[in-house]
């Protein structure tokens, strides 16, 4: 059976996709990067897919599926692993003349999805008459031409220490702390994707861009880190168990995190925790959005003459959490830039005690959620009035806090419209959804 090849323009027209598991979680960013209208059936669904549905980003419906969900779809993906529900599902959309992608049976569906690679505006699917075997090997092998212009870079791709794939068998397991970067797949370093691809197990943060999952091979094992059902000191116990486990039985394992390992990522427990066990670990640093989310919004975290220093800090717990090992006191006496992380819910608390301590309320304020993705947007305030602003925008994590003069350094350079992070801004769709409330944005 040989499949037509056609690229679907899927933006402003609805999708359903059946099911909340792993295979929806790894499709699920791609039909929304085509900026599909997508509708998302399950009684379940992953930390990952609730994240999206919590943003707007798509419509869940907790139940399972009727034959009145295929009404109006362009698009079908079923992804559960009932056999009979899935086949009444295509079985309606064979009625309707809607193309239906089976998860759980790729002869009975009326399309399939390819391996994809994706290098700027260059997308490369590969079907290879249904096999995901030999469509991932072909597919990569044309990633490598792509990101190679010569033999010399194309033979440093399989270098000695990178594990081949599916070479974990019969060998001393490895594992990889790689860094996702800020949000845009195409951050993540050269390296940090070679692993990926290359990839046994994939151990993945909620935060870590979605299309980079989308071009797994396609018997590597997906592990959602944000699905484990602990507390978060027993959630990176387990984490750490995973990972050890799975390489020294053989597999080269890929943990995922969204920035730099090492900022914040708890990089450094997972490292001990694989010393401990004598498996061997290969660091990949990220790009970090601390800089980079504040950088592509058009606000440099040092610039010449404004700010000499910048500090990163982490903002989960309150100033007067006595847990907290942050020095707010000392913070608000420094001149330079002060970037905040995971700060959003103790904002008010900060602000208060930056004002308290010194640094003026009038100093400018930025703050950047979804930051380097299509989906970013900045809210510029004051300290003294960025609680509220974000509040009344409606911004919600993940988001980056700027807080310093630097946050107006490039205004000239934003104010002429030169200014393009690499993300313009897609026209939204009318979908009957609900918009947050938009506060000054710029940099979509």
């Amino acid at each position: 059976m040989n499949p037509y090849p056609l690229g679907l323009i899927l933006s402003g027209r609805r999708v359903l996709v059946v099911g909340g598991g792993q295979v929806a979680s790894r499709r699920v960013p791609a039909l929304l990067d085509a900026g599909a209208d997508v509708d998302l059936v399950a009684p379940d669904i992953t930390p990952a897919l609730r994240a999206l549905a919590d943003a707007g980003r798509l419509r869940w419906t907790p139940r399972v599926a009727v034959p009145s969900d295929v009404d109006g779809a362009w698009l079908v993906h079923v992804a559960i692993d009932d056999p009979e529900a899935a086949a009444m599902i295509s079985a309606v959309a064979a009625e309707q003349r809607v193309f239906c992608v089976r998860a759980d049976d790729r002869t009975a569906a009326t399309a399939w999805t390819p391996a994809v690679t994706r290098h700027g505006s260059i997308t490369v699917a590969v079907t290879a008459g249904g096999d995901p075997h030999r469509a991932v090997a072909v597919r990569d092998a044309v990633a490598t031409l792509l990101a190679s212009a010569d033999a010399a870079s194309r033979q440093r791709a399989v270098d000695a220490e990178t594990p081949a794939p599916g070479a974990g068998s019969g060998r001393r397991g490895t594992v990889a702390l790689v860094g996702g970067g800020p949000g845009d797949p195409e951050l993540i370093t050269v390296r940090g994707r070679r692993l990926l691809l290359a990839a046994d197990v994939v151990v993945a943060d909620r935060l870590v861009p979605g299309l980079l999952l989308d071009e797994l091979r396609a018997d590597a094992e997906l592990i959602d880190a944000s699905k484990i059902p602990y507390g978060p000191a027993a959630a990176q116990e387990e984490i750490n168990r995973l990972i050890v486990s799975h390489a020294r039985s053989g597999r080269f394992v890929v943990r995922l995190k969204g920035g730099d390992p090492f900022v914040f990522g708890r990089g450094g427990e997972e490292a001990v925790a694989c010393a401990q066990a004598g498996i061997p670990v290969l660091v990949v640093p990220g790009v970090s959005s601390s800089i980079a989310a504040p950088g592509v919004a058009g606000i440099p975290v040092t610039h010449r003459g404004v700010a000499h220093e910048f500090t990163v800090v982490s903002g989960h717990l309150a100033p007067d959490h006595p847990q907290s090992l942050v020095e707010w006191p000392a913070l608000a006496r420094l001149r330079g830039t002060l970037v905040i992380l995971m700060g959003m819910r103790n904002l008010p608390a900060i602000a208060a005690t930056l004002i308290g301590n010194g640094r003026s309320g009038d100093t400018p304020v930025a703050v950047v959620a979804d930051g380097t993705t299509g989906e970013q947007r900045v809210v510029r305030a004051t300290l003294a009035t960025a609680a509220d602003t974000v509040t009344r925008a409606g911004i919600r994590p993940p988001a980056v806090v700027v807080v310093g003069d630097v946050v107006g350094a490039l205004d000239d350079v934003l104010a002429a419209g030169v200014w393009s992070n690499g993300h313009p801004a897609r026209p939204k769709p009318e979908t009957g959804r609900p918009s947050p409330a938009e506060g000054p944005t710029m940099g979509r």
